[in-house]
């Protein structure tokens, strides 16, 4: 009952895709997609390492006839289908890989999968969702591969591995694929992007013009003192103490220097590694954390004050620090104009009381780099089940995806890509 209520609803509020005559496909693939989805949340992947995955999206490109492109930035998989008519290219992409986290949802799909990450036997799961994004653009695929004579132009469907980061040493993501040529031959002219929110109600949308998601850089301090016995710390310079504060310090540089009324700007330390024994005071630290800013002055600022102030609180414990910042991911920025042209698109797809405008995310997304080569939109599907009162964030062992908001999910991507070329 509630699968056939779901389906009324999506066909019910959209005249504008109905009027494409692809209502029936649409509401006949989602036994497929789930199925897939659960295939691949059982057996997922660690980025640049996605075989099994890119093995399963080339067959099943294949199998509907297109040109499929393998191995690029290492696992990903492009497919390229052409419309009966001459236009333009689009790009839709979806990310492939999992993560290193142990999964504690009791589902009949659970993973238990195993994978090596940074030297290390590790949990893997789909902690972010990018299971259903894999099984979302399969099953449009599929609906546009049937209906060629409704392609004026022509569509790439791009299955990206390592979203969430390439292992150390190795290049990988979007910014590698954009490198060996995923957006050349044919150019591509526009991208889609979306990704599925555990917080965010099934069946609903949300999107922003301009800036979504931050830019994500990496930093790295290390700290260098003087090792000697923890019963006389009188006779060393104590790295730790200098890392407290140090990280102590760099909180200032949002609560004292960001103009956080104009854009949010984040600094979060996630690993800290110091020393081998209780009564040993080490002679080094390091401090492993990330930033996240929607802005680049602002990101330029806490860079600059950052390589001032680490060298400068070190110092004044009697130790020594260097600073090391590399970049992750650019701001996702959704051209504006493509975003305003989209916009009712949007709404015919899910309904225009189910498409909400959000204030941008500090989470960072690689699409971006995408959007700094060609004009690109990048939106969030629901995907909480109605009611709930609590969700699990991403990226951690108890978070959960509600499969009825996937149909949506495919049912937007193909109305966007019909509007767009056929406009």
């Amino acid at each position: 009952m509630k699968k056939l209520l779901l389906t009324a609803t999506l066909l019910s509020c959209a005249f504008g895709f109905a009027q494409h005559g692809l209502d029936k496909d649409v509401a006949n693939i989602e036994d497929k997609v789930i199925e897939w989805r659960r295939d691949f949340h059982q057996n997922p992947e660690l980025s640049n390492r996605e075989f099994k995955t890119a093995e399963k999206i080339a067959a099943h490109l294949k199998s509907l006839g297109m040109e499929v492109q393998t191995g690029i930035a290492h696992t990903g998989v492009v497919g390229i289908l052409k419309g009966k008519k001459p236009g333009k290219v689009l790009a839709l992409r979806a990310d492939i890989d999992g993560l290193p986290v142990p999964e504690r949802a009791d589902l009949p799909f659970k993973s238990t999968a195993k994978g090596e990450f940074n030297g290390a036997e590790v949990p893997v799961m789909h902690a972010c969702g990018h299971d259903t994004h894999i099984a979302i653009l399969m099953g449009v695929a599929e609906i546009m591969s049937k209906n060629t004579d409704k392609i004026k132009g022509t569509i790439k469907f791009i299955f990206q591995p390592a979203e969430e980061g390439a292992p150390e040493g190795e290049e990988g993501g979007a910014k590698m694929m954009i490198k060996e040529g995923v957006l050349k031959n044919p150019d591509v002219d526009a991208i889609f992007g979306l990704h599925i929110g555990s917080g965010q109600p099934v069946n609903t949308i949300a999107y922003k013009s301009g800036g979504i998601m931050a830019a994500a850089q990496r930093f790295e301090i290390n700290v260098k003192g003087k090792q000697t016995h923890g019963s006389t710390p009188w006779t060393g310079i104590d790295p730790i103490m200098a890392s407290v504060k140090i990280i102590d310090g760099l909180q200032t540089l949002i609560s004292r220097e960001s103009a956080l009324t104009n854009e949010a700007v984040v600094i979060s330390v996630g690993k800290i590694t110091s020393g081998v024994r209780n009564n040993i005071i080490p002679e080094t630290a390091q401090i492993v954390g990330t930033i996240r800013t929607l802005d680049y002055d602002m990101q330029k600022h806490i860079n600059d004050r950052m390589k001032e102030m680490v060298s400068a609180i070190a110092k004044a414990y009697r130790a020594e620090a260097t600073v090391d910042i590399s970049e992750g991911s650019a701001i996702t920025f959704n051209n504006i104009e493509l975003t305003k042209q989209m916009l009712p698109s949007l709404e015919k797809a899910a309904g225009k009381e189910r498409v909400i405008e959000i204030s941008a995310i500090t989470g960072a997304e690689d699409f971006s780099f995408y959007q700094l080569e060609v004009p690109g939109m990048f939106f969030f599907l629901g995907g909480m089940t109605p009611g709930n009162t609590e969700s699990f964030p991403h990226h951690t062992p108890d978070f959960f995806i509600d499969e009825s908001g996937m149909l949506l999910g495919v049912k937007t991507f193909i109305q966007l890509s019909l509007d767009y070329l056929n406009n």
